[in-house]
């Protein structure tokens, strides 16, 4: 896909963050917008400052983790719009937690939005968009699709599915010789509001509420970077994408030591709980 200009693209995820960003971009390109997210005050934001692009764009509450709900939003696109080319599975929420203390109703949770939020918007969209005759499907993994981490067993486990499900495929895309992109993106820290919002199952000395604070103010990306990574993947029908320096630093470590990076993580956990043991936190 050369331009976005006079495009179709559905974003979910888009009250905030980087479907935000992305959507705002889009529309500076000339692109039409079709959005959702479950959060109906940030969605409407994002359409006010897309529509001052000159744009149509259209929105709709949408629950990524409900199969109806996604299928039923990717025939209104149709219907509104006439088309739609491209689809940006964004829509995603966090978890801390170790595996022994997760709870089923909160990782069946992540799983339905983060993974199958994922399967069912592409597979909703796929067949409209090969319909349009060219396009992109763009579904959001992390860099914690490429390393595992403790505590982030479920986000982990939702994030290298997205990666294998959408390599799959793009295989598969090319196989069938159509002129449908696909591309896996994994974002490094970015300055959102997804781990603010995660859930957290506190752990003496590896999570609770301060290690999460923490942990947020290494993101250094901002949306806008983020978007313009993800719109620049779609134009030059890029495979990954990863976004913000410390996406590419962990994605080289795990190619150059594919296993002892557990170590270097072990040790620091073990160094993380020990501080925070010291000064008293539970």
């Amino acid at each position: 896909m050369k331009t976005l200009k006079d495009k179709v693209a559905a974003i979910t995820g888009a009250g905030s963050g980087i479907g935000r960003a992305t959507a705002i971009l889009m529309a500076s390109k000339g692109c039409h917008l079709a959005l959702s997210d479950v959060n109906e005050a940030g969605l409407a934001e994002t359409v006010e400052q897309c529509r001052s692009h000159g744009v149509k764009v259209t929105s709709q509450r949408v629950d990524v983790a409900s199969r109806d709900e996604m299928y039923a939003w990717a025939d209104a696109v149709v219907h509104d719009h006439g088309l739609v080319n491209i689809i940006f599975n964004n829509a995603g929420v966090a978890l801390g937690a170790t595996v022994e203390d997760v709870q089923y109703k909160d990782f069946e949770w992540l799983m339905n939005i983060n993974f199958w939020g994922v399967v069912y918007g592409s597979k909703a969209f796929l067949p409209h968009i090969k319909t349009a005759g060219e396009g992109a499907i763009v579904n959001v993994s992390s860099v914690f699709g490429l390393i595992a981490v403790p505590t982030q067993s479920a986000y982990n486990a939702a994030k290298f599915a997205v990666k294998g499900f959408t390599e799959a495929l793009r295989e598969e895309m090319e196989i069938a010789g159509t002129n449908i992109g696909v591309t896996c993106v994994h974002p490094g820290g970015i300055k959102t509001n997804i781990a603010r919002d995660a859930r957290v199952t506190e752990t003496k000395g590896m999570v609770d509420e301060k290690s999460t604070r923490d942990f947020e103010k290494a993101f250094i990306t901002t949306p806008e970077k983020a978007a313009a990574a993800v719109v620049n993947g779609i134009l030059k029908n890029k495979r990954r994408v990863l976004i913000g320096p410390d996406a590419v630093v962990i994605d080289a470590m795990q190619r150059i030591l594919p296993t002892t990076y557990q170590r270097l993580l072990e040790a620091g956990a073990k160094y993380r709980s020990k501080k925070m043991g010291s000064i008293g936190v539970v």
